[in-house]
């Protein structure tokens, strides 16, 4: 080991010498590799482990296996014979190596470990490799990453287009099954067919995000890609890597951004995977009270572990820099802030001080954010967090967990149980629609209205919706104005944004058929007018994390289940009135208070003919009178249509002073 005197930076290799510009760079694992390896401060494993091909020719291998006596590369270049290639150990670092003439990009391989200390040997899949076969297959498969890109306007553009004041819209979608070949439903189609269909109807929609269920390689394909087993490779099932390139720089060229789910909370316990890689528990803890998942059957990373860090940071880092992505959402986190999640008393282990909290999750989850905020500070990191931890999405030099954004798991779980209420009984739960105020500014905020709540029998939005056929289509439209009116940013899964009937199902494509029925449309039609006016429209999306972009008007008019709020911009130089009716009655002559008088313009009314509606309104425009109500210095009458929503704007003249707001 070369001796310092000084630590080298974190996350960053040493420069090597300069080269002529016209060389391929030199493959070698340097004495500072294995130092910020061990660290748990390398950041860019991927250039270093995995199946890297030579300039010259050939392939350099590298694994890590601290406790193998043995380590060999096998693959169709040597017949998988174990003892045609075997790999050398790297000093003490646990790194095996090996430089194999045979072998050229699309081999096949993987990396025979035998135990140092017991019977077990075994051949596993690259946990760096950047290509593997596809499942039921196990292998890896020698690939580079060379693509040229065509997104360099949108790279350059993107830190304004996510930041928290800026309009952000995603279409949550599961790539297998969102649309089939129409000729062979079985057939799946690849990221390149994927891409024209996909950015077409984001754009149609006006959607501003894509974001896709785990791309990650997965040997299950009903886990929809939540168990992981390749973290640098996108699964095969659709393409090479370079199609799912494609696939980013399409959707970017079209000013669509990407956000890759991401799973560090756990992964499966395939016997090519991650699990007792080295004939230990190395990736996992050993105690299946701290390794183990219960609920997911599934391994648990062991956070303490320097070089598991360095590997799942590495991992995110992966997808930020080769493939371009704009976003990470980070799937489970609840899962791994708790050493209790999911497990009864005596199952589990507590910290050093006695509690519940993982600590080392916590140190991982803070360094992981820092690191990719460091490298990247114009892509966000999102966290799918259920529970009330304080500032998931606080910097963390004031303690916080470093997240940019955070699901709203308690907006969803309430509005969804307001919504399946019929509305005779709504009165008696105001409080899951009008609950989220007292917190909502507590955290950076997404709304979700995701997978997870079309599946395993909950059944889809509209199904969920009581009454009618009509009271339910008009309920989902209220749901959804609700959805795109509260502050945060938002997310619908696929096929809500035309009212699927049926609850998802991965095996199959979307229900298209139905978008050429009126009342489907008609939902089709209200998503793209409310991606629209939130795009347009400051008022509803330059506060959506900043306290000054929300006031109530009539917070708690349980009687009549309506509900009446402000949006502004932080300056209040713009404002938009949001009004809900949640029942089937129309309300004449209702009085609410507004900061302005003067005409305020209805600019969506979700019961309008177009989307489905009965078209009662207020003929697109009502006068606020100087009348004072409640606290407001104007105030209007309204006709309230049935299960309907109604959006009112009226910019601020320019010049008009602060007590104008």
């Amino acid at each position: 080991m070369t001796i310092r005197t000084a630590k080298p930076a974190i996350g960053v290799t040493p420069p090597a010498p300069a080269r002529p510009k016209s060389a391929a760079p030199e493959w070698r694992i340097t004495a500072d590799d294995v130092f910020l390896f061990n660290e748990g401060t390398h950041y860019k494993l991927f250039d270093k482990l995995g199946a890297h091909p030579l300039p010259g020719g050939g392939v350099a291998f590298a694994v890590w296996a601290p406790n193998a006596k043995y380590a060999a590369v096998v693959g169709e270049f040597n017949g998988w014979n174990r003892a045609s290639h075997p790999m050398t150990p790297i000093g003490s670092s646990g790194i095996w190596s090996a430089k194999v003439p045979e072998a050229k990009v699309g081999a096949n391989y993987k990396f025979h470990i035998a135990a140092r200390d017991s019977d077990y040997a075994v051949d596993k899949a690259d946990p760096f490799g950047f290509m593997h076969e596809t499942p039921p297959r196990t292998g890896s498969i020698v690939r580079a990453l060379d693509y040229t890109w065509n997104d360099a306007s949108w790279m350059a553009s993107r830190k304004e287009k996510q930041a928290l004041r800026a309009p952000m819209s995603l279409y949550e979608v599961h790539l297998g099954s969102w649309k089939r070949d129409p000729a062979d439903p079985k057939r799946m189609l690849s990221y390149r067919e994927l891409a024209p269909m996909l950015a077409e109807h984001c754009l149609k929609l006006g959607f501003t995000h894509v974001e896709l269920l785990p791309i990650m390689e997965h040997p299950f394909y009903p886990s929809w890609g939540y168990q992981s087993t390749g973290y640098f490779a996108p699964t095969s099932r659709y393409g090479t890597p370079q199609d799912f390139m494609y696939l980013i720089d399409f959707l970017h060229q079209k000013g669509i951004g990407v956000v890759l789910d991401w799973v560090p909370s756990h992964f499966p316990t395939d016997e090519h995977g991650l699990g007792y890689f080295d004939g230990t528990h190395l990736y996992e803890h050993a105690d299946p009270r701290q390794g183990f998942h219960p609920d997911w059957k599934s391994a648990i990373f062991n956070y303490g572990r320097p070089e598991v860090r360095a590997f799942l940071i590495s991992s995110a880092m992966f997808w930020l820099e080769k493939f371009h992505a704009d976003a990470i959402r980070v799937d489970a986190v609840a899962s791994m802030l708790y050493l209790d999640y999911g497990r009864k008393e005596g199952e589990w282990i507590p910290n050093k001080f006695g509690g519940r909290e993982n600590i080392e999750a916590v140190e991982f989850l803070r360094q992981f954010n820092t690191a990719v905020y460091g490298a990247f500070p114009d892509v966000q990191t999102i966290a799918e967090e259920s529970t009330a931890w304080p500032m998931v999405s606080r910097p963390t030099y004031v303690g916080g967990l470093g997240f940019g954004l955070k699901w709203d798991m308690g907006w969803m779980h309430d509005t969804l149980k307001y919504f399946g209420t019929d509305p005779v009984h709504r009165r008696y739960h105001h409080n899951h629609i009008n609950f989220r105020a007292l917190y909502m500014f507590s955290e950076h905020y997404m709304l979700p209205l995701s997978h997870d709540e079309v599946v395993h029998l909950k059944g889809s939005l509209i199904e969920r919706m009581p009454g009618d056929p009509w009271q339910r289509f008009a309920n989902l439209r209220l749901l959804l104005t609700n959805q795109w009116t509260n502050p945060g940013k938002k997310l619908l899964f696929m096929g809500g944004e035309f009212a699927q009937w049926r609850e998802w199902n991965q095996e199959i494509s979307l229900d298209w058929h139905l978008t050429e029925k009126p009342e489907h449309q008609g939902i089709q039609r209200l998503v793209a007018d409310l991606n629209r006016l939130y795009r347009s429209t400051p008022a509803l999306h330059a506060g959506d994390c900043d306290t000054r972009g929300f006031e109530w008007v009539e917070p708690n008019d349980a009687e009549q289940s309506v509900l009446a709020f402000l949006r502004h911009t932080p300056d209040k130089s713009s404002s938009a009135l949001v009004v809900l009716n949640c029942t089937p009655v129309v309300r004449h002559q209702y009085r609410v208070g507004i900061p302005r008088f003067g005409t305020w313009t209805e600019v969506l009314n979700s019961d309008a003919a177009c989307y489905g509606g009965s078209g009662v309104g207020n003929l697109g425009a009502v006068e606020a009178s100087p009348m004072p109500f409640r606290q407001f210095p104007a105030s209007a009458l309204l006709t309230l249509p049935p299960l309907g929503a109604l959006i009112l704007t009226m910019d601020r003249p320019p010049g008009a002073g602060a007590k104008d707001a």
